[in-house]
This record gives structure tokens, C-alpha cells and sequence, in this order.
């Protein structure tokens, strides 16, 4: 399937790693002309690298700092004026701290909010001028906490879903200007943030990581995690020109794990 992505501009936030780089990769293999974006100069130099070896297509780096407003406001412009334009947006950030309610501070609340909903919100924001007249796509990766909250994830339970209270009030705003967004959210997939919380759960229970992963594969009903590459898959999809119908909507790839309707 043609999914019609050859040139389409395309920005895709924390993507020198994990998740983000998965998708980045997905848009170029397809054709699109990509910006990745990260805190690190020099983590994105080395993602573009790989990108490029693997796809053949040259990719853009914009360095930015998800938490402050004129950090993600400068980075949109720029990355515009060097693309000439966008029409795809990827919201996407590495997720807050892990804990209980009790052991987190104010500050880990201020950071999370502007982490996890703020900066998504910016970005609307910022690149909507780039997008009314021609159309476009806005993608918010979360977490199957949209479904099912996730133990000890407080912070991420609970701005995930102003994310998608985002989504769906957002999605009947840009109608009229032909901009399709969706949330999708993420299970099981291996990432560094994935053996991060296995680690952690390692080390409560007095289990090793791989334990903790086994039991984990266990509880999915694929009986795996999965890949970077499946998830950016439907991403690439419903971000591309292909879905024309499909807005406002929270979809969870997961394996089967979550079990909430």
C-alpha cells in the first residue's frame, strides 16, 4: 500500500531514541522528509546517521527541551522553515518519574505536567499555523494507561489522559481545517524506558530483571513485548494521507495485554 508519505514534512518530538526513533524511521522508509528532535546534539547526529544508513534518506535534527515552552516553540519554527512547511506532527515524550502518590514530590507534579501534557500542547499550538489551509496529521503517543491505569505510574496515569481529553476536544477544533489527530498508546514495547521500570520492579521484589520481563511477557497474550517498528507501523499509517476518516479516536497497541474495553 502507497500510503502517499513521499515529501511530506514530517516532525517527530524525542525521537533520537526508543519509540521516537522507531517512528522517525517509519516516515523515512516511507519516503518523508524528517526531523528528529531530542535534548542531545550529539544522540541525534548519531540517530540521523543510522536513519540514514538504514534508509537512504538525509534527516534533519533540531535539539529541544520538551519541558520549556519557547525551547519547543523555537524548535517547531525552525524546523519548519528548514522542511518549508509541515504536515505531520509526532507528540512524543519520554514518560515521568515512577512512583506512589505519597513518595512524589510537587516538583515531580510540575515536571510530569509540563513532560507529558504541556509540551503537547505547545506543539499544537506552534505548528497549527503551518497546517490550516493544507491539511494535516497530529499524532499523541502516550500509554495503555489511556485504558488501564499502570501500577506506581501515577504522574503518567493521571497527564496521559489529559492528553486524550486533548485529543478529543481538539479533534472536533481542527476539523474544519482537514486535520485528522489521534492518540495511540503504547503496551509492552522494548524500549530503554520499558527495562528501566522492569529494573525497578527487579528491585522491589527482590526478583532479576529478567524475572521481572518473563512474568511480564507472561501476563500478554502474544507472549512477547513488542518492537519499536510494530508500534510505528500504525502510527505511520493514521498519520499519513491514506487515513482520511479517522480522528479523535484512542488506540492501544499492546499485544492484547490491557483488559479494559
Amino acid at each position: 500500500m502507497d500510503l502517499k508519505l513521499t515529501g511530506k514534512k514530517v516532525i517527530v518530538l524525542a525521537s533520537s531514541k526508543g519509540l521516537g526513533a522507531g517512528i522517525a524511521e517509519a516516515f523515512a522508509e516511507e519516503g518523508a522528509d524528517v526531523v528528529i528532535t531530542g535534548r542531545s546534539e550529539e544522540s541525534l547526529r548519531d540517530r540521523a546517521s543510522l536513519i540514514e544508513q538504514k534508509t537512504g534518506r538525509s534527516v534533519l535534527t533540531a535539539a529541544v527541551d520538551l519541558t520549556h515552552q519557547k525551547s519547543i516553540e523555537d524548535m517547531i519554527k525552525k524546523a519548519a522553515g528548514e522542511l518549508g512547511g509541515v504536515d505531520i506532527l509526532i507528540n512524543n515524550t519520554g514518560g515521568p518519574p515512577a512512583g506512589s502518590f505519597k513518595k512524589l514530590s510537587e516538583e515531580d507534579w510540575d515536571f510530569a505536567y509540563s513532560l507529558t501534557l504541556r509540551s503537547y500542547i505547545t506543539a499544537v499550538r506552534s505548528v497549527l499555523p503551518f497546517m490550516k489551509g493544507s491539511g494535516g496529521r497530529i499524532l499523541n503517543v502516550t500509554s495503555s494507561s489511556i485504558k488501564q491505569p499502570v501500577e506506581d505510574l501515577i504522574l503518567s496515569n493521571t497527564f496521559r489522559m489529559g492528553v486524550l481529553g486533548l485529543t478529543k476536544s481538539l479533534s472536533k477544533e481542527l476539523a474544519e481545517d482537514n486535520i485528522l489527530i489521534n492518540t495511540v498508546g503504547p503496551g509492552r514495547i522494548e524500549t530503554e524506558r520499558v527495562q528501566q521500570i522492569d529494573a525497578k520492579k527487579a528491585e522491589k521484589s527482590g526478583k532479576t530483571p529478567e524475572e521481572v520481563k518473563a512474568e511480564s511477557e507472561a501476563s500478554i497474550p502474544l507472549a512477547r513485548y513488542g518492537q519499536p517498528g510494530e508500534f510505528a507501523s500504525l502510527v505511520v499509517f493514521l498519520a499519513s494521507p491514506k487515513n482520511t476518516y479517522t480522528t479523535g479516536q484512542h488506540l492501544v497497541i499492546d499485544g492484547g495485554m490491557t483488559n479494559a474495553y
